[in-house]
């Protein structure tokens, strides 16, 4: 029998089932002195065909943010990266690869509520399942909205962070802001001077993540 799925109080890397063979995974606790510890933060990376994978700056500075929040978070490797079976699928076998890592981590915290983030590629995956998830809050940094049509996906219902770099030279910032311009409701937009992967500003892009969440933490009505 199958020990039942849960997060270690220490950050470690596990296989998980998944469609495609084997999933890999990298879990951590929320900092600890981070209070509400009762979400869960899933982030997905940018594209794996471009050296994306779990374990890039910007979804590790995803996770540290989320983590001081008072989150516990899964990272996880896409089908064809690093330890996880398959290959590449332009984002329709990732998509499940998400779903596969959200109904484990439902198992392992059935009571949390969920946030959901992706980088780059990782955006298209997450908006691809952001339906089925249902996060309370959902973060897209970089998203590639010229690569990738965006417009076939709805917006979520939740509150929609976004950051952007204004100096992009992978997604263009000017596409990005139209594509924000044409949602109803539109996300709230972040934007800061930084390329696509945000060197040398990858703590500013901590700090604009955990203060933009805290603004629709503290916006939202109290029941």
């Amino acid at each position: 029998m199958s020990e039942a799925p849960k997060f270690a109080e220490e950050s470690t890397v596990l296989m998980i089932p998944s469609s495609s063979g084997q999933l890999e995974i990298l879990t951590a606790p929320p900092v600890a002195d981070a209070v509400d510890k009762d979400r869960v933060a899933i982030i997905c990376h940018p594209h794996p065909l471009y050296g994306g994978t779990m374990r890039n700056k910007v979804t590790h500075m995803l996770e540290k943010a989320f983590r001081e929040m008072g989150a516990y978070t899964i990272r996880f490797n896409f089908r064809g990266v690093g330890e996880s079976d398959g290959v590449f699928d332009d984002g329709v076998g990732e998509t499940d690869d998400l779903m596969t890592v959200f109904e484990w981590a439902k198992q392992a915290k059935p009571d949390s509520k969920f946030w959901l983030a992706g980088f780059s590629f990782g955006c298209y995956v997450a908006m691809r399942a952001v339906h089925d998830i249902k996060p309370e809050h959902f973060v897209t940094v970089a998203p590639p909205v010229e690569r990738y049509d965006f417009t076939e996906l709805d917006p979520p219902d939740c509150p929609w962070l976004m950051v952007m770099g204004e100096e992009d030279d992978v997604v263009s910032p000017r596409a990005v802001y139209e594509y924000v311009e044409a949602q109803n409701p539109k996300p709230q937009l972040v934007t800061m001077k930084a390329g696509h992967f945000f060197h040398r500003r990858l703590l500013d892009l901590k700090g604009a993540v955990k203060n933009g969440l805290l603004r629709q933490v503290n916006s939202e009505p109290n029941d």
